[in-house]
């Protein structure tokens, strides 16, 4: 299948004009969304990986694919032997490697719709060295050898309500157009599906696990558009755009439209003030999302290339944003200690495992009903339905990474029904999940052992737990980047030369993406672009990865806020990070020597919920913030959250 794909690209790249020495074929689709639906996933159809980032290129001779170090073990695995791995910080970029591998003159094609601004331009710098020259594709060869593409599917447009989006759409423009005004451009085009989502209020689900709709909008000093397929527009959505001023087009008006808006003549302006002063202004494009082809619609010195605003104003929660965030972590966290409760109970009853709290070694002689078993994803399905009776959920927000023992160290491992592991008493577990609700987007990972962890597997799992308790318990000042940060997540590791090749954290969405910029913690130069402020969240994921052994991670989210330091030194006012994560970490893997003072440190932000187990069933017994020694008055949700709870949940510890 894989080569006849590739012979069938060949064949069309050898036939077309000019005749293309190579075709790139990224990830994105027509928004550079990192998770795309499945009609878009190109790079996967013909490379057969299914990692979230990556690239693939195709010339007369070879296949390559390049991806970063969260899938390097994954991409091993699921790539043929027509294919090449090229890991990303290790080899040659795609952009090096067409210039030392491809002749003069050669011709590189992609198609203009699945490739950004800045990727583009700077391809052909990198290309004009040699004479080589980027193609842009008239229309995209990998569909015309994909057969069985899915179709596009008409999901509806729905309204956010303003209980949940916590700012209006009218409030929303109106910062807008003063951003515009300010920067002294005309217009924006906006590509990016959560942007749009965002500034307009609206949710769909064109996109697995990403409540988001495919379209464009474009917002000038006096007018608003919406880009989008009728069929998903109901007459309600239709009065609600039509209340806030948004003029609905079509998707592919979208093209057409921005060489209307380069010519001034999208949106008119009545006031003859205004129109003269910005007749000359340009036109703002984020280039790390606007799409090449509707860029090569504009005049060069009339685009004002800069990322786009909404993508901060996105990031910094409203007040009503913040309450809804927390709410579904607490929803979420109950849902996640139910999981580990009934996860505890199965493994001991089926497996002989010593249990969540004992470390014993299994009971080797108990063995499970015939055809019974516990796998990769029949529990991570049983986790989705405890997320399931919470509510508001609306399904999760991504693939649940469900691991057990040497798939732990692939790092986005995605289980599948038909080839996954067993679950086993002697081996790690780890688990990396979230859902969405109206009220939020929740994200989390936790590392467990149901039998008896090695010593090793402990002090990994501790120098794990140091990196993230120090990150979530730092200050730092305002200005500072995650960049500077990142180090704070792993010089635990360092110590015992152990490290991980991902980022440390990345953003969360209010009911939008589990991967949300333009905050980031991180060792990458981009994450030195945009520093930490009060009401951005992050998440907080160390790991350790130890190919054909485990894997370790431990994620919390956090918020960003206001610290009360006793100085402040040089006026510049001080930050700190509020947990906002409820579930255990597993003592048993912890070696408390190691942990020494760490734990003592973490009482000043983090909080303890206990479950009392009894004879007949298991009570809420309250919960306790510790800050400065204070416990506060017990959480009305989180007790809400768990009435009812009657596993075999003995006493579990958030927290310390």
């Amino acid at each position: 299948m894989a080569e006849d794909t590739l012979a069938a690209l060949r064949s069309l790249m050898s036939s077309y004009s000019p005749p293309l020495h190579a075709l790139v074929v990224p990830s994105e689709d027509y928004h550079q969304s990192e998770y795309v639906s499945a009609r878009d996933k190109r790079r996967e159809f013909v490379s057969g990986f299914t990692g979230s980032a990556g690239l693939a290129l195709i010339t007369e001779n070879e296949a390559l694919l390049w991806t970063d170090g969260r899938y390097f073990l994954q991409a091993e695995q699921q790539l043929s032997k027509h294919w090449k791995l090229m890991r990303i910080g290790e080899d040659p970029s795609v952009d090096i490697w067409l210039s030392d591998n491809l002749p003069n003159d050669a011709a590189i094609g992609v198609d203009p719709w699945c490739v950004a601004v800045d990727t583009a331009q700077k391809w052909i710098s990198a290309f004009a060295k040699k004479q080589q020259k980027l193609i842009e594709t008239s229309k995209n060869l990998v569909d015309e050898v994909w057969t069985s593409r899915p179709p596009a599917e008409a999901n509806p447009v729905v309204v956010h309500p303003l209980e949940f989006a916590g700012r209006s759409v009218e409030d929303k423009l109106k910062d807008l157009r003063e951003q515009l005004l300010k920067e002294k451009t005309c217009g924006i085009i906006l590509s990016a599906l959560d942007e749009v989502a965002w500034l307009y209020n609206i949710r769909g689900s064109d996109v697995s696990y990403c409540p988001v709709v495919h379209a464009y909008a474009i917002v000038t000093l006096t007018s608003a558009f919406f880009y989008v397929d009728r069929r998903k527009v109901s007459s309600e959505v239709s009065s609600y755009m039509e209340k806030n001023s948004i003029v609905l087009r079509d998707y592919a008006d979208v093209s057409s439209d921005v060489v209307l808006l380069a010519s001034g003549q999208l949106a008119s302006v009545t006031d003859d003030k205004l129109a003269e002063a910005i007749k000359n202004y340009p036109i703002w494009v984020d280039p790390g999302t606007c799409v090449f082809a509707l860029y090569s619609k504009l005049t060069g010195d009339k685009v004002f290339l800069q990322p786009s605003p909404l993508g901060l104003s996105k990031s910094l929660k409203n007040p009503v944003e913040i309450v809804g965030l927390k709410n579904a972590h607490v929803r979420d966290g109950a849902a996640v200690v139910q999981y580990l409760a009934w996860l505890d109970h199965q493994m001991q009853d089926m497996y002989g495992a010593s249990g969540y709290f004992r470390e014993d070694e299994a009971d080797s002689k108990k063995n499970h009903k015939a055809g019974t078993k516990l796998t990769e994803v029949s529990v991570s399905d049983k986790l989705e339905q405890f997320r399931a009776s919470k509510e508001h959920f609306r399904g999760l927000s991504f693939p649940t990474i469900s691991s057990v023992g040497p798939n732990g160290a692939i790092i986005h491992y995605c289980p599948e029904e038909e080839t996954c592991a067993e679950l086993d008493p002697n081996s790690i577990y780890l688990f990396d999940s979230g859902a969405q609700y109206l009220d939020g987007t929740t994200d989390i990972t936790r590392t467990v052992h149901f039998g008896k962890p090695t010593s090793h597997e402990k002090t990994c799992y501790t120098a794990v737990l140091k990196g993230h308790i120090g990150l979530g318990n730092a200050r730092f000042p305002n200005g500072t980047t995650g960049h500077v940060l990142d180090v704070l997540a792993r010089v635990s590791l360092w110590k015992d030369g152990l490290d991980y090749r991902h980022g440390t954290g990345h953003g969360v969405g209010s009911y939008l993406y589990v991967h949300e910029g333009p905050q980031q913690i991180s060792f990458k130069p981009s994450a030195r672009n945009v520093p930490l402020k009060p009401s951005m969240t992050v998440t907080d994921e160390p790991g350790y990865y130890e190919d054909g052994n485990f894997g370790i991670r431990l994620e919390n989210v956090l918020v960003v806020k206001e610290a009360d330091t006793k100085f402040n030194f040089g006026d510049k006012g001080y930050l700190m990070f509020e947990n906002i994560t409820w579930a255990p970490y597993q003592k048993k893997m912890i070696n408390l020597q190691l942990l020494a003072g760490m734990a003592q440190q973490s009482h000043r932000t983090h909080c303890c919920l206990i479950l009392i187990h009894t004879q007949k069933q298991e009570t809420f017994s309250g919960i306790y913030c510790k800050h400065m020694a204070s416990p506060n008055e017990p959480n009305a949700l989180l007790s809400q959250c768990f009435q009812g709870v009657s596993k075999n949940l003995r006493s579990y510890f958030f927290m310390f």
